[in-house]
């Protein structure tokens, strides 16, 4: 067990701390409050802008400097960051207010894969994975999911890793224009006493994850071996994802009341900055709709 070198980003901790963003071409760092809904941003010029949102919210994508895509309890939403217009795109799950958006990652090609969960309850069946396409198309990818968590992909972008409340990590082939094949579990967190949340890879295609209730961020290796297991001033990190200007920040976001969980510790709730985990990520793709997914996305 390593000991974390980290430094405290937030100025005030979330309640539900997640979907930790570094988008490069800007320099800004985005994280949520799911559970106190927020969306945070820490600008380029190392100021904390705050924004409240108007339902639970599970995960974002950068679409360009001024507009972020939302997912929140009620549907994939674009938000303008300046004039703090809330657009909704779609609502994947209609007239089902049993289930919120959870995590959420842009592929590759551009494409954001996300899922859903229970609100309060967390039964199979309740939650699904999704596929949106910046033409405005959804794909249901995976149902029959307890908790959409964690999704990340290779540096290649064709493996992707997924967990879905069962304490396993999964892998699949991944093509952005076909479904998810070949479903194998690629770590089981069981046999190290945890479960896996929020996931993110370095630019050598080690995956990254932060290990909820143990209080830890784990590195495996892309044969499944587990590396790298920092210890963590929380007992419940969220979610991890790599930035700074040279991508070697690993920042760390966490959970201080999720409604089921609690966590007492001083900083809980805050998101941290790790500075010597000794890799680099890579840079995360732009959710790629060039123009207003309400004027032209949507009608494609």
């Amino acid at each position: 067990m390593v000991p974390a070198n980290f430094e405290v980003i937030s100025k005030t901790p979330c309640q539900l701390g997640e979907g930790p963003l570094w988008d490069h071409d800007s320099g800004r760092l985005f994280w949520l409050d799911s559970y106190d809904p927020h969306l945070y941003y820490l600008d380029s010029e190392g100021s904390i802008q705050q924004h409240v949102l108007p339902a639970m919210a599970g995960s974002l994508a950068v679409i360009d400097d001024t507009r972020v895509l939302l997912a929140l309890q009620t549907g994939l939403h674009e938000y303008h960051l300046t004039t703090r217009e809330l657009t909704l795109v779609h609502d994947p799950e209609p007239n089902r207010p049993e289930t919120r958006m959870n995590d959420g990652k842009v592929d590759r090609a551009g494409n954001f894969v996300f899922g859903s969960m229970g609100v309060t309850e967390r039964k199979i069946g309740l939650g699904s994975l999704y596929r949106y396409r910046p033409s405005g198309e959804l794909e249901t990818l995976l149902d029959d999911i307890i908790v959409s968590n964690g999704p990340a992909f290779s540096p290649s972008g064709d493996t992707f890793y997924f967990t879905d409340g069962r304490r396993r990590i999964l892998a699949y082939d991944y093509d952005p224009n076909g479904p998810l094949s070949n479903e194998r579990v690629f770590f089981d967190t069981r046999k190290i006493n945890s479960a896996s949340d929020g996931c993110t890879v370095d630019a050598a295609g080690n995956l990254w994850t932060a290990l909820i209730g143990s209080g830890e961020i784990a590195c495996i290796d892309q044969d499944g071996a587990l590396k790298i297991r920092i210890d963590m001033p929380v007992s419940l990190p969220s979610s991890v994802n790599f930035g700074g200007l040279s991508l070697s920040v690993l920042y760390v976001t966490s959970i201080r009341n999720s409604g089921n969980r609690t966590d007492s510790h001083l900083l809980s709730g805050h998101i941290f900055a790790l500075n010597d985990v000794g890799v680099s990520g890579l840079a995360e793709p732009r959710f790629s709709c060039r123009t207003s997914l309400y004027a032209n996305c949507w009608y494609d």
